[in-house]
């Protein structure tokens, strides 16, 4: 069986690409590094010079970014189902690739306290916060998940930043957002993943999530 190994921290966006690997089922192995420590030390650098986590080394592959792990895994591993027929992929791509540009940058920027003006609006890819938050709530409202009844990465990756906004506050809280993160924090899956970091995380001498 080809070796896969996932870099990661257990309070970082790397919680995302362990949910999908507990999603996937495959057996892998796991490095932990340090925020300005091991993160930023050649040996992890040769792996993604941006110094960040997550990446996953699969065999010769090396793959970074949550949404590219995401699509990746979900490719590498088809046993697990969490991708749609490749002629079924629209909105699979679309909602994953939506979560990867409008979704991230806009909840980043407002995080950050910078908000677009309206003579900003047509320079940024997601308009404003507004602009994409309705996007946002409108594709967790019309269906279960993001292609329809059947979960897939898509809902991993754009799951996740839902459950995490409402967590932390970074998306307004929404019935339709809370609906949909009910319905995917129950996963087992994700409840091992969960399980796993924390546990991670306290012996790293780092507070649960949330906390």
């Amino acid at each position: 069986m080809t070796k896969l190994k996932l870099y990661t921290n257990p309070m970082s966006r790397g919680r995302i690409a362990r949910w999908m690997l507990e999603e996937v089922g495959a057996p892998y192995e796991v490095e932990y590094l340090t925020y300005d420590g091991t993160m930023k030390a050649p040996e992890y650098l040769s792996i993604n010079p941006m110094g960040k986590v997550p990446a996953i080394v699969h065999g010769d592959q090396v793959v970074t970014e949550c949404a590219a792990i995401c699509a990746y895994l979900a490719d590498a591993f088809p046993e697990a189902g969490l991708a749609p027929p490749l002629d079924q992929r629209g909105a699979y791509y679309r909602w994953l690739f939506f979560a990867a540009g409008p979704v991230e940058s806009a909840v980043t920027n407002r995080a950050l306290g910078f908000a677009v003006n309206e003579d900003q609006k047509r320079m940024a890819g997601y308009g404003d916060f507004d602009d994409m938050y309705g996007v946002l709530i409108k594709a967790v409202s019309e269906t279960p998940y993001l292609c329809g009844d059947k979960f897939t990465a898509a809902d991993v990756y754009l799951g996740a930043q839902v459950g995490w906004g409402l967590q932390f506050g970074s998306m307004p809280a929404h019935d339709a957002l809370a609906a949909y993160w009910s319905r995917l924090e129950s996963r087992p899956a994700w409840k091992r993943a969960g399980d796993l970091d924390d546990t991670a995380g306290a012996e790293m001498g780092m507070p649960p999530a949330g906390s």
